[in-house]
């Protein structure tokens, strides 16, 4: 780049070639070189960009036209050999700058790290394409590329990737451009693996890291192949320090080598040999016995699951939910009203009171009790209902409707009163009868516990878990059997499980009824109204329960039953008793044929007492207890 002039002195001259000037000492060329045309002198050989040093125009030409470069020569890259600076642009043309010995230990001595630095990676990047086959991948240029950016100092952050190569900007303007680039603070520079997710902040860690790739692949497929066992890798299974790992085709087994893999894959077919030997699971029989199996089994899981849906609904249905009893549900009733403005503080205050004081004598408070009911019913069949040829009425009974602590579950414990009612008023039945007057539902709940405790009704004391008081539980016939009989009073359950009429009917129900109030009278000669002392029946099907207080034959032979429900309210009860508007209320109390149309009926008839050894057989019998079918 410079050639020795002698001067006047006779003392030899340099003479820069770049630019003409003069210098005295070896040395000043160097500085000279350095300063004046390395540093400042260098431009981009693909667009207009100069006065950069080497390195950033290494750093434009590898990011800014990375791509032409590719396509105008195979080799896209900047080598600087033997510790001198050159480059090559599209077209193929060197730098203009001479060689000598001179300039080249010149720039060998003001960029060594530069020139080593260079040189070794393009070393590498020929070891890399000895080691892979055919041309140069992406996985074997992307480390020549990251070291010549890595030439880049730390503390500038250089942009000129945004280079146009039609852009007309002088040098000046460039000059100014580099000095704010080199005032503006810089960031750290960061290489991605391109075979996995790792960073590196070193050009120099990302290319040993990317050969012990190509090192671990071609180890692994050769050990592949030797072992002839079925493995397989996926990016997924790479950890982020760039090991590999093997997924075992059988299982989600993971192994760090080909080896443990190969042994745990051997593991799986020596044992599924082991069971075809022994018989043969694996084969297509096999295999649908499984799948059946597996259906029977979700099946059943699904039936388990619908079954205790709905036995949940049925607790809910007949309060074995845990909700809480009679007193419980009276409490919520009287707050919902004292929200409402229907009710005081003061009144729901005195009413709990009340309720307390009931439930603790177990004494029914009587609010929804109706007396006289029957003794209405005669005076009517007296002056009225000429239709009928004959009347039978039982004793004289009360009627219990539901209340606000029981509305929806009570209807069993109602009628059971009712029936109380009227064998407090037989002769025959009060002396056997523990309480003397009608006991509350709580009571009466507490005495069903005490019938169990006897031994009465095994099976339904383990269908309520032993226990009612607290609950809101439906009774039902067994229930009203089992206290009767702890009570020394003697039941019967008489069960018509089908209709034995057209239209779904129940005539055999309406004849038995019949022959039950029959039996009070011997004499042949039947009176058109029977007041006879037999205790009422209780009636029970699915839902509500009612009691049967009299029966009615027509002129044309039908028959007709009287019944007393629970879920009428005392109010309209009570109209039974007024002589105006008689004849309009007892047909809310007839219930013909066509108006029992349930599947099933159940009657519960008080028929004498017992003695202590008819009790003790009764409990003895009623561990299998049994109703008598009708037909």
């Amino acid at each position: 780049m410079c050639k020795c002039i002698c001067s006047h002195f006779h003392e030899p001259m340099l003479t820069c070639d770049n630019c003409g000037e003069d210098i005295m000492l070896e040395e000043d060329m160097k500085s000279h070189l350095l300063l004046s045309h390395l540093e400042n002198g260098m431009h981009c050989p693909l667009c207009s960009l100069s006065g950069v040093s080497f390195d950033e125009l290494c750093f434009h030409i590898s990011s800014a036209h990375g791509e032409k470069q590719h396509g105008a020569q195979d080799q896209a890259h900047l080598t600087v050999p033997s510790g001198c600076f050159s480059a090559a642009d599209s077209d193929g043309t060197k730098c203009k700058k001479p060689q000598t010995p001179e300039s080249c230990s010149a720039t060998s001595e003001a960029t060594p790290t530069s020139a080593s630095t260079v040189t070794t990676d393009s070393e590498r990047q020929k070891q890399n394409r000895t080691v892979g086959s055919g041309g140069p991948s992406a996985a074997e240029s992307a480390p020549i590329t990251s070291t010549l950016t890595a030439q880049i100092p730390d503390t500038r952050q250089i942009s000129v990737g945004d280079c146009n190569e039609d852009s007309s900007e002088t040098k000046p303007e460039h000059s100014k451009a580099k000095q704010k680039r080199l005032s503006s603070p810089g960031k750290e520079s960061l290489f991605s693996c391109p075979m996995c997710a790792l960073v590196c902040s070193s050009c120099f860690i990302l290319q040993e890291h990317v050969e012990l790739h190509l090192q671990d692949q071609h180890s692994a497929e050769g050990s592949a192949l030797e072992a002839c066992s079925p493995a397989r890798t996926s990016p997924s299974a790479r950890s982020l320090s760039g090991e590999k790992r093997f997924e075992c085709p059988m299982c989600p087994v993971v192994c760090s080598d080909s080896f443990s893999l190969q042994e745990h894959v051997e593991l799986h077919l020596d044992d599924r040999a082991a069971v075809n030997s022994a018989g043969s699971p694996g084969s297509d029989l096999k295999l649908a016995r499984w799948l059946q199996q597996e259906e029977e089994q979700r099946r059943r899981q699904e039936e388990d699951q619908q079954e205790r849906e709905e036995f949940k609904k049925l607790q809910r249905q007949f309060g074995m939910d845990g909700r809480g009893g009679y007193s419980r549900q009276m409490e919520r009733t009287m707050e919902r009203t004292v929200d409402r403005g229907l009710m005081s503080p003061a009144e729901f205050h005195c009413g709990r009171a009340e309720m307390m004081e009931s439930l603790a004598s177990g004494i029914d408070d009587g609010r929804t009790r109706t007396q006289g009911v029957v003794t209405a019913l005669s005076e009517y069949y007296q002056t009225d209902g000429r239709d009928c040829v004959h009347v039978w009425l039982s004793a004289d009974t009360d009627h219990y409707c539901s209340s606000a602590g029981d509305k929806g579950w009570g209807c069993g414990y109602r009628n059971f009163q009712m029936l109380l009612s009227a064998l407090h008023r037989i002769d025959a039945y009060a002396p056997f009868l523990q309480e003397k007057a009608v006991p509350s539902i709580p009571r009466l709940q507490s005495l069903i516990e005490e019938a169990w405790k006897e031994g009465l009704d095994p099976q339904g004391a383990s269908h309520f878990n032993q226990r009612l008081q607290g609950t809101r539980a439906w009774i039902g016939a067994t229930e009203i059997y089992a206290l009767l009989t702890s009570l020394g009073i003697n039941a019967r359950i008489i069960d018509f499980h089908q209709p034995t009429g057209p239209g779904d009917t129940h005539i055999r129900l309406f004849d038995w009824v019949k022959q039950y109030f029959q039996s009070s009278r011997s004499s042949r000669l039947t009176p058109r109204l029977i007041r006879t002392s037999l205790p009422p029946l209780y009636l029970q099907h699915q839902g509500p329960r009612r009691s049967v207080v009299g029966l009615e034959q027509r002129k044309n032979g039908s028959l007709c039953l009287l019944l007393l429900d629970p879920g009428t309210s005392a109010s309209h009860t009570r109209k039974l008793l007024s002589g105006n508007i008689v004849s309009a209320s007892v047909r809310h109390i007839r219930k013909f044929p066509g108006s029992l149309r349930h599947k099933q009926y159940q009657v519960v008839a008080v028929q004498g007492v017992l003695s202590a050894q008819d009790k003790q057989m009764s409990i003895l019998n009623s561990r299998t207890l049994r109703a008598e079918k009708i037909p």
